[in-house]
């Protein structure tokens, strides 16, 4: 679990190296995200907590997919084969990656199931403002 929460405090340099890439300045994001620079810079210094959703809107404005951001993408694994205990240490350090990885991708269902039933709560109750109002 240590190197996906070494991955998560490490997010705002990932997104400002994509940030980087794209040509996009620090006060665009902040514009695209609805906040001020100020606090667009504190998340690329990772001295400021990033919620979910911010995550996952940073991603979708630098046309990233969100575990890039969080350092879990598509990872190059070199298993040693020169003795038995190497090849159980590597197997063992390749199964603890992807349990932490599916522990961390778990946690964001959770979260997203939580927001999709918290919005479709929300519309029910707007249905329920509208209806009153169209008759």
């Amino acid at each position: 679990m240590n190197k996906i929460i070494d991955n998560m405090n490490k997010i705002g340099r990932t997104i400002r190296q994509h940030r980087e890439i794209k040509g996009y300045s620090q006060e665009y994001m902040a514009d695209l995200l609805g906040i001020n620079q100020s606090s667009y810079s504190k998340i690329e210094n990772d001295s400021t907590k990033i919620t979910v959703d911010r995550l996952f809107d940073i991603a979708h404005h630098l046309e990233v997919d969100v575990t890039q951001l969080m350092g879990l993408g598509r990872q190059t694994v070199f298993n040693k084969k020169n003795n038995q205990s190497a090849n159980a240490n590597s197997f063992e350090h390749v199964e603890n990656v992807y349990q932490e990885s599916k522990e961390v991708f778990q946690k964001f269902v959770s979260t997203l199931e939580k927001k999709i039933e918290h919005l479709e709560e929300e519309i029910v109750f707007l249905k329920n403002l509208i209806e009153p109002v169209k008759k």
